[in-house]
């Protein structure tokens, strides 16, 4: 059991940890009286200690009132770290089994859940310093390793290594940029007039994805077109220079600035109104 002088020791850990991660913290009496996810942490940690001593029933009464008045559902066998944060925290899900460690962060509609109806260890474990993004759902009694980040509406149920990010559905991991490769495709891409990095650095976009494999493809293409004309000079046989047309730019952008555009260009008389 803890002393009453750790039990403060954790409680002001908690509320510099809310100082720390949220920029909109102003003082303490804020946080205590308007912060929903330390209102869920005190609650389970009241409720955590009942069920390690068996009042498992009351310990439960006790989790449902916490998610009565904080809309933070967190099973009273979850085993929580220290300086444990959840930010605005509406629709977050922690399952019996889920161990979280040190410094975890969780945003709103966060799910800690499991994939089987079975006994045992089925939900996550989030090592230290892990970040969930908001609506992302980690399910199954999977490792999210130390230092990893999990994106916004992700869906994992796979281990994640330390120090990596998943995003999308499923979670799939992002690998920083290759600068060997990143190299070749940004001469190409100059070369046809598209701007492939503008708005897609380091995100793992399937339309980038796609540009980036269409860009090494040409890459590839354009060696052996030179390989090509090099053999054929070799041989004697003449050609005449060719200048490629320049193309215009390609970029991608967003159907709201095409309507912002779409709407600049019509005439003044057209946007009186009656």
């Amino acid at each position: 059991m803890e002393t009453g002088e750790h039990k403060v020791s954790r409680w002001k850990e908690d509320i510099q940890s809310v100082f720390d991660r949220d920029p909109a913290a102003r003082n303490t009496f804020e946080i205590i009286t308007t912060y929903p996810g330390v209102h869920a942490i005190v609650f389970h940690r009241l409720a955590h200690a009942l069920w390690g001593i068996g009042l498992k029933w009351l310990a439960r009464v006790i989790s449902n009132i916490a998610r009565l008045f904080t809309g933070i559902e967190i099973h009273p066998g979850a085993v929580i770290g220290r300086r444990f944060f959840i930010d605005h925290g509406m629709g977050v899900v922690i399952g019996e089994t889920a161990i979280i460690g040190d410094d975890c962060t969780l945003y709103h509609g966060v799910t800690l859940g499991g994939t089987s109806w079975e006994k045992g260890k089925r939900h996550p474990t989030l090592e230290n310093n892990v970040v969930v993004g908001a609506g992302a759902k980690v399910l199954g009694p999977i490792v999210v390793g130390e230092d990893a980040r999990i994106g916004s509406n992700s869906v994992v149920v796979k281990d994640v290594p330390a120090g990596s990010t998943v995003v999308g559905v499923p979670g799939k991991l992002i690998t920083a940029r290759k600068p060997e490769r990143e190299g070749h495709r940004e001469k190409i891409a100059k070369k046809i007039g598209f701007d492939a990095y503008g708005a897609t650095k380091d995100a793992a976009d399937p339309v980038a994805h796609a540009i980036n494999c269409m860009l090494d493809h040409i890459h590839v293409m354009d060696k052996k077109m030179e390989s090509m004309c090099e053999a054929m000079k070799r041989l004697g046989v003449d050609e005449e220079e060719t200048n490629l047309p320049a193309l215009d730019s390609c970029e991608i952008v967003s159907t709201a600035e095409e309507l912002q555009k779409l709407d600049e260009e019509v005439p003044e008389k057209e946007k009186t109104t009656e």
